[in-house]
């Protein structure tokens, strides 16, 4: 029983991070949401540089899914502590999309993320573009809504 409640109250707490991000990315300035889109579409182009389809992460195994999610925790956790906020928001973006894979409860806010990110302006795009040619990545597309979390 104790148990089932703290499974309970951690699955609460995901959603509870997902929801302050769709709130935070609802209220904020353009550019603090521009800044997140680009983010988002930087790590799409470094997963692709590693064979890694960000925007299939709904059809890759249940395991593959949560050690993305495990290996992006980490990550983002390095990224705050080393103060690149930019690019640990964008993979926190993903994060809470693989989360939200593994419990849907979760997929109301992401949606809602994704929905806010495809707001973004024209500056997302080209702040994307310059940092994935510093990068020595290529240029991708535009950033879009991953599979499965279009509105529902």
């Amino acid at each position: 029983m104790f148990s089932a409640w703290k499974d309970e109250k951690a699955i609460a707490t995901l959603v509870e991070e997902a929801q302050a991000v769709s709130d935070k990315l609802a209220t904020t300035k353009p550019h603090f949401r521009d800044a997140h889109a680009a983010a988002a579409q930087v790590w799409v182009a470094k997963s692709l540089a590693e064979g890694q389809d960000l925007y299939s992460l709904s059809d890759w195994p249940p395991a593959a899914v949560k050690r993305f999610a495990s290996s992006a925790k980490t990550r983002v956790a390095a990224l705050r502590k080393a103060r690149d906020y930019d690019s640990s928001d964008g993979l926190a973006v993903w994060l809470h999309t693989a989360r939200a894979i593994s419990e849907p409860r979760i997929a109301p806010a992401v949606r809602d993320i994704w929905q806010h990110l495809m707001g973004a302006g024209p500056n997302a795009q080209s702040m994307a573009e310059e940092t994935l040619q510093e990068a020595g990545l290529p240029l991708g597309g535009a950033l879009r809504i991953p599979k499965g979390f279009a509105e529902a």
